[in-house]
């Protein structure tokens, strides 16, 4: 007698789901959606400022323009703004932003280091850094010039102490929460513990650091405006406040483009960064 045996039934093939958009598409569909945005953005600009009639609130985008054009040649023996080119202004805050940065960037990294390993000291300094980040920069600034003057000075160490307390908070909850297990094993094979810190929790803790350094650049650059209020001038932030006593508003939205267009910038810069330096970020 024979059994016949009937065919198994193929597998379900399980359709994959097509992508929304193919990777040509959707930048093409992004710079089209950001372009569309931004030609709604200036044509309500542009409305506003014909129904208001009112420059001093609300300037038009031509008028804008013109000061940008003003503010970066010589017209009529007046050299830019305050006898500065807009570029100038802008290259002066952006240094000044740089090393301040920088300075508070380095301080929050050994600060947030010795925070994630050191038990005793989080849980006196971890307070102190919570106030810091707390206050206004406007509320040391004037301390500052109490102790420093009204040159550079100043300045940078509003700037380092407005940057530092992003970078030691993130950098001490990273390192805190680094895998126990790993540390352990580099210890077990013979690792001290700074190359156990050096080698297994500082590289497991670069993305939320990365994250913290961006934030720190952000702070610092919404801290330049009241970095350069008292002797600013050559510096965007300068410009902004000076303009802002004469009520010149096209010079001050001009300003704040500049600020706002260059922060973009340089964030885009370190997402780069952040891309290359931290590969691994994203993999579990």
């Amino acid at each position: 007698m024979t059994t016949l045996l009937a065919p198994a039934p193929a597998p379900e093939r399980t359709a994959k789901p097509a992508p929304a958009l193919a990777p040509g598409g959707g930048l093409r569909r992004r710079v089209a959606l950001r372009l569309l945005a931004l030609v709604a953005l200036g044509l309500l600009w542009e409305i506003s400022a014909r129904v208001l009639n009112n420059p001093a609130f609300i300037p038009s985008p031509a008028a804008v323009w013109h000061q940008l054009i003003v503010t970066s040649t010589t017209h009529d023996g007046i050299r830019g703004y305050s006898g500065h080119l807009l570029i100038e202004h802008l290259g002066v805050s952006l240094r000044r932003i740089v090393i301040g940065s920088a300075i508070g960037i380095a301080g929050g990294l050994v600060l947030g280091v010795l925070l994630g390993t050191v038990g005793w000291l989080r849980v006196i300094a971890e307070p102190v850094v919570t106030f810091v980040r707390a206050l206004p920069p406007l509320a040391y600034f004037s301390l500052f010039i109490i102790w420093f003057g009204i040159d550079e000075t100043p300045k940078l160490w509003l700037l380092s102490i407005a940057a530092l307390p992003p970078v030691a908070v993130a950098t001490a909850a990273a390192v805190h929460g680094a895998p126990s297990g790993l540390v352990e094993a580099a210890r077990a094979l013979g690792a001290s513990r700074w190359q156990s810190t050096r080698d297994v929790v500082l590289p497991s803790a670069l993305p939320e650091i990365f994250t913290g350094i961006r934030l720190a650049v952000g702070v610092a650059y919404s801290s330049v405006v009241a970095a350069e209020t008292i002797n600013g001038v050559p510096g965007i932030g300068g410009m902004i406040r000076d303009a802002q006593r004469y009520s010149q508003t096209d010079v001050v939205v001009l300003g704040l483009f500049a600020i706002g267009l260059s922060g973009l910038l340089i964030d885009a810069l370190l997402r780069i960064a952040e891309e290359r330096l931290i590969p691994w970020r994203g993999i579990s």
